[in-house]
């Protein structure tokens, strides 16, 4: 008799176990005009501002869009280019989301310029990304910019592929 009881439960646990949800990953998107590292095209993982099954806070973990934090820029330009979109939408859902969360917006250049054009043009890129949180519902008390011109580089080098990665507002979350 235990035979037919330990045949069902095996049967029950493997049922169970094909039940089970899956993680697929997602392959990256090609042709993406932004320096490694930087948000994906429109389109890409825009989900990921919800906690993951594991109760994970999305803005740790490295599959969530939320952890991408940089928005890089053409040169001399503060406009946000439309792939970067998604990555703002998903920063400002998420402080819609959490009213408790402040973000510091940083900006910076690459070393062409001078010290005083970088320091305007870096709090001009700053306040972009903090304009367009405002537009999406982030209140302003909690949005703080600053600029760093270009004294803290994200690459070394003084080629355009260094240039594409120093050119960028950083978004740091002060408080969670």
């Amino acid at each position: 008799m235990k035979t037919p009881a330990l045949l069902i439960m095996s049967s029950a646990l493997l049922l169970l176990g094909a039940c089970a949800s899956q993680q697929t990953e997602q392959a990256p998107q090609q042709g993406s005009t932004a320096p490694q590292g930087a948000a994906q095209a429109p389109g890409a993982q825009t989900q990921g501002v919800a906690p993951s099954s594991m109760g994970m806070n999305p803005l740790h973990d490295p599959n969530s869009i939320l952890a991408k934090r940089s928005v890089y820029y053409e040169f001399d330009k503060s406009d946000i280019k439309s792939e970067f979109r998604p990555l703002i939408e998903a920063h400002a859902g998420y402080l819609r989301d959490h009213a408790a969360a402040t973000v510091r917006i940083e900006g910076n250049c690459d070393e062409r310029g001078s010290r005083e054009y970088n320091l305007a043009l870096g709090q001009r890129r700053a306040d972009s990304v903090a304009k367009a949180f405002g537009l999406l519902g982030v209140q302003g008390q909690r949005i703080e910019t600053t600029s760093w011109g270009e004294e803290k580089p994200k690459a070394a080098g003084h080629d355009e592929a260094a240039w594409a990665q120093n050119r960028r507002s950083d978004i740091i979350y002060t408080h969670e």
